[in-house]
């Protein structure tokens, strides 16, 4: 049976006062006495009264209610991004509804619409890997709804950004993997038009080419998932010249690399250094452990929600804002050491 909820008249009627003077009392008014306040806050007590939320947010057009777009919550860059923006959120007393686009252009744009139908006061996006055209990103900017895209940020919608250092965190792993010894390193990269995606592929290329080694697009691979890295690793090893290295642009898509090359017969890190872009917790439980890239997932979101925040109170008064957090290797035993510099 459905409950129904108590109102402000309702507690008015009971006590014989009137609706405006329930609702002063239960915002503490100087007006109102004593014993009329704990009159109201005991039977609004006893009733378990909670204001109406889509009332007051009528009142105010105010829902404090922040929506957030993205990916796949599996993730573990994701998840801790959604913890960031909880606790800057409930810090500034914003609520946080969380959607999931499951890497599909037409639910993502479901998602957006489903957070502007539901009268919240900013988004939070990373986009979808699928999502080509930003006719639903404008519209959000259009109704001037604050909008803050964070790592798989839009290049054609000009709004605020938080991004991840990509390119250098993808320098310094291929660096870091050369100077181990490494001279035929493969990448497991994502759809080209992802600028994360663009930004870690140049990392990789600028580290190779500093220290003078080839770039052989045979062993670039658009392979970003577990799945996939299963099945197409094996696929580097029939080239010819095996790969004595592979960097990858997610942990996933590294564990899955890993696996497939000791499923080959090979040794890792011996024959080959593995190396993944993340840092969740799989870098930490597969054996052996796994190199990877810390991207602060947390750092992330809690900058995110703060700057959308800002927005939304009117504090950032600029021109759209790009803030870059910064990456950080996180070496462990899937990579063999770094050698003496001289010998690189």
């Amino acid at each position: 049976m459905k409950r129904t909820q108590i109102t402000i008249k309702d507690i008015a009627r009971e006590l014989g006062i009137s609706p405006s003077t329930v609702s002063r009392a239960l915002k503490d008014h100087p007006d109102i006495s004593a014993e009329t306040k704990k009159a109201v806050r005991d039977l609004a007590a006893k009733y378990h009264y909670t204001p109406n939320s889509i009332a007051l947010s009528l009142r105010s057009q105010k829902s404090n209610v922040i929506g957030v777009v993205i990916p796949q919550i599996v993730h573990f860059f994701f998840s801790s991004v959604i913890s960031g923006i909880e606790e800057a959120a409930e810090e500034y007393g914003y609520n946080v509804m969380v959607c999931q686009s499951d890497e599909s252009y037409e639910k993502e744009i479901r998602n957006v619409d489903t957070c502007i139908s539901s009268r919240i006061d900013g988004i939070l996006v990373s986009m979808s890997k699928n999502t080509h055209k930003y006719d639903h990103f404008e519209k959000v900017l259009d109704d001037n709804i604050p909008l803050v895209f964070f790592d798989r940020v839009c290049p054609g919608v000009k709004a605020d950004r938080i991004v991840v250092d990509d390119y250098y965190g993808a320098f310094n792993a291929v660096e870091h993997m050369i100077k181990g010894g490494c001279r035929r390193i493969a990448h497991l990269g994502s759809s080209k038009h992802l600028l994360i995606a663009r930004n870690r592929l140049n990392g990789y290329i600028d580290a190779l080419k500093k220290y003078g080694l080839p770039v052989d697009e045979s062993i670039i691979l658009e392979c970003d998932s577990r799945e996939s890295a299963l099945e197409r690793t094996p696929t580097l090893f029939t080239k010819g010249e095996n790969p004595d290295g592979i960097f990858a642009i997610n942990d996933l898509a590294a564990s899955g690399a890993l696996t497939a090359v000791k499923r080959l017969g090979f040794s890792v890190p011996d024959d080959v250094s593995i190396c993944g872009f993340s840092d969740g917790l799989v870098a930490q439980v597969v054996e052996p452990p796994m190199t990877t890239v810390e991207q602060h997932g947390f750092e992330v979101g809690k900058a995110a929600a703060q700057l959308l925040i800002d927005r939304i109170e009117g504090r950032a008064t600029t021109n759209s804002i790009t803030k870059m957090i910064k990456t950080t290797l996180v070496v462990r035993e899937s990579t063999r050491l770094v050698k003496d510099s001289a010998n690189v």
